[in-house]
């Protein structure tokens, strides 16, 4: 207490002065509409100023709650707008039970939503890895795709990430797809080269299609569901041994960008897989017989 009293006697002629100046200051604003206006603009014009930095701050932070969910309704739209077309265009008498039993597919798939933690795009055998894992109900084998469509397999699991192969790696899983609306089915694969680009091999030579058609996965393993989106078709060429067609595939997924990811889970896999593997025990068991 003493030093406060010996500080203010010792700068008395300071305080004074600072008192009097915003006293001043106050009945200049207050007493003269003109001042009183300027001080009453500038005021809301640094309040609005701190009301939008707040607001953008705000709109930033909620931006990875936004992708989420923009990413998980750009996949369902994807998927309905397929399977939609699938059945306009083979409308017949039992149009309204096949379109029932056609939506009722999506839900056997349960969709887990993920970030990328990290990523690669200039290697041959690229990988990413994805912030959710085993307790998160995600598996090896398990799809994963984005708005834009699909992203890859995954390959190895933790208690809270997992490595996905993509299909920007030349050992990924050859992904089961066929060009939309013709039903003529191939398998996707990457050459290590442009990070753009895939290609679609064993397209039968019969096949009749265009450049610009898309390319989507046909539903044929239990990895991806029908109508996921792939690509679009930019060059034809020739097989080596010439017997079939091979198609490169402008990709939809941009991976340079990859940020928000979901992992498809096939409520049935289970089954799928046991059945799967009972079949190959019995044709051992007859070889060997």
């Amino acid at each position: 207490m003493e030093n406060l009293l010996e500080f203010l006697s010792k700068h008395f002629h300071w305080v004074l002065f600072v008192v009097l100046e915003v006293l001043s200051i106050v009945l200049l604003f207050q007493f003269n509409s003109y001042q009183n206006s300027v001080w009453f603009s500038s005021a809301s014009l640094m309040a609005g100023k701190v009301y939008e930095w707040n607001s953008a701050v705000e709109t930033f932070f909620s931006l990875t709650k936004v992708n989420e969910g923009l990413t998980r309704r750009n996949f369902y739209l994807e998927r309905q707008v397929s399977q939609l077309r699938r059945l306009y265009n083979e409308a017949n008498e039992h149009q309204s039970d096949e379109e029932r039993q056609e939506l009722e597919k999506l839900s056997r798939y349960k969709l887990i939503d993920a970030k990328v933690v990290s990523n690669e795009v200039h290697r041959a055998n690229n990988l990413l890895t994805i912030d959710k894992g085993s307790k998160d109900s995600v598996e090896v084998g398990m799809g994963v795709a984005c708005g834009q469509g699909v992203v890859g397999v995954v390959y190895l699991t933790s208690d809270h990430y997992s490595i996905v192969i993509p299909v920007l790696n030349v050992k990924a899983s050859r992904i089961s797809c066929a060009i939309r609306n013709r039903g003529y089915f191939g398998v996707l694969c990457w050459d290590g080269k442009d990070a753009g680009y895939a290609y679609v091999d064993r397209i039968p030579r019969h096949a009749r299609f265009k450049r610009g058609e898309w390319v989507e996965t046909n539903g044929y393993s239990s990895i991806f569901p029908a109508g996921v989106l792939v690509g679009q078709i930019k060059e034809v060429y020739n097989s080596r041994d010439g017997l079939s067609f091979r198609l490169k595939v402008r990709l939809s997924t941009d991976f340079g960008h990859l940020r928000d990811v979901v992992v498809i889970s096939d409520k049935t896999i289970g089954e799928q897989l046991r059945l799967m593997q009972a079949a190959r025990d019995s044709l051992k068991l007859n070889v060997q017989e």
